[in-house]
């Protein structure tokens, strides 16, 4: 009787350990899935700063040390319309670029930070797109491919200067520019799976405008 009672007991733990690894598996595989569900939809943007490598405004003179036309737009883009689009001739791609950061705008195409200047203008452009969409293919870029920008106000043309990885809530990069500047940034890793924790991060000049 006494060894019976023993692996019935045995035989009991067993099936409890099995049940807890059973549980526990369940529940990881939900929490990847939530992560991932929360990684497709983020539109969180990178926040803005007086820090970096930007500094504040203190005219319109481009690095080439020509003086940039002031670039005039017909009326200010309202939030979820069509701004423009950006071709990046390296890839072969073009993707429509959308006014607003939101969940609905990055499903269109590339957004356009509404806080921050229009393409072409003096100061500082941001985009932001979608690891796994729009910017799949965006760390095939390198030093001085271009990146060309068209709008109601005129075609312009930046040149990539730098590439950066900072973390998501990296306080440098949306920054205000003494000259055009158009900062494109995705999440990073690309084929992390779940909420990234960096941001792939391109800087370029503009260097094109007409």
């Amino acid at each position: 009787m006494s060894g019976a009672r023993s692996s019935r007991r045995r035989l009991s733990l067993v099936a409890m350990v099995s049940l807890g690894s059973i549980v526990v598996g369940i529940a990881c595989i939900g929490w990847a899935l939530v992560n991932i569900r929360a990684e497709s939809v983020s539109t969180t943007p990178l926040p803005a700063s007086s820090t970096g490598d930007g500094v504040v405004p203190t005219g319109s003179v481009d690095p080439s040390g020509t003086v940039a036309k002031k670039v005039v737009y017909p009326k200010d883009p309202a939030e979820g319309q069509t701004l423009g689009s950006l071709s990046i001739p390296a890839l072969k791609q073009a993707f429509r670029i959308i006014q607003g950061t939101r969940t609905d705008d990055l499903k269109k195409g590339v957004g356009h930070m509404t806080q921050t200047a229009l393409p072409g203008q003096a100061d500082n452009c941001v985009l932001s797109g979608h690891r796994d969409t729009v910017f799949s293919g965006l760390g095939r870029l390198k030093i001085r491919d271009r990146l060309v920008v068209q709008t109601a106000a005129g075609t312009f043309t930046y040149q990539i200067r730098r590439i950066r990885i900072v973390h998501k809530n990296d306080r440098t990069v949306v920054v205000h520019t003494d000259h055009a500047v158009l900062t494109v940034s995705t999440c990073y890793p690309f084929r992390y799976v779940g909420s990234a924790p960096d941001r792939y991060v391109l800087i370029a000049d503009l260097v094109a405008p007409h």
